[in-house]
């Protein structure tokens, strides 16, 4: 076990540095297993303090969830700046890659928190759902483009296509029969596929558009 020179931080220094910690021992563990006394032993600090910064454990664990699902939303936002950037497809297939890049590098923080006994906190699924909010919103944002019009009907689409993209790739990343990019074009081929009973004009506007992409 690494053990952190204690030095002097800031509380705000402090307190990334305990979250990041438990970030980290997420990757090798389930959550409801990260020891409060080893992260604090960790960053050679006594337990008493850790609970400074944290009102509980489970604050603790929390901060932990919130901290990998902003990392993971900032790791897949569009980027502006990149060619094609007008282009919905492009996009969906950008962010869609940098999302599958995420999970491969943080398997174990992913499986964890979608198939943990984390998932079922309230407060915990809460955060899931923030995060899931976050990237329907954005792939939402790109159907003007494709001349949709947003709809309760399309928005419903949307978010189940968000839950069909985790657990492909829950599944993938357990037993990845498909190349990378197999896996990506199937995660994007498959929004028109499910928006056809929910919102037929998404799903012909998204079909003559992936049609047409390279």
């Amino acid at each position: 076990m690494d053990v952190v020179k204690r030095t002097r931080l800031s509380p705000e220094q402090r307190r990334a540095q305990l979250i990041d910690l438990g970030v980290k021992m997420l990757a090798q563990r389930p959550l409801e297993q990260i020891s409060v006394e080893e992260i604090a032993d960790q960053a050679g600090v006594s337990r008493g303090l850790l609970f400074h910064y944290f009102a509980s454990k489970h604050d603790f664990h929390l901060a932990i969830v919130r901290h990998s699902s902003s990392e993971m939303l900032a790791r897949t936002a569009p980027d502006p700046y990149v060619d094609d950037a007008r282009d919905p497809l492009h996009i969906l297939r950008s962010v869609l890659a940098a999302y599958v890049d995420y999970v491969s590098e943080n398997r174990g923080t992913y499986v964890s928190l979608l198939r943990g006994t984390a998932s079922g906190d309230p407060d915990m699924r809460a955060v899931f759902e923030e995060t899931r909010a976050m990237m329907s919103e954005r792939t939402l944002e790109q159907l003007p483009i494709l001349g949709v019009e947003r709809t309760p009907a399309v928005e419903l689409a949307v978010r189940g296509w968000i839950a069909y993209v985790e657990e492909v790739t829950i599944s993938w990343l357990r037993d990845p029969q498909l190349t990378r990019e197999q896996l990506i074009e199937l995660n994007v081929q498959a929004l028109p596929a499910l928006a056809v009973a929910a919102a037929p004009e998404i799903a012909a506007a998204l079909v003559a558009a992936t049609s047409a992409s390279p």
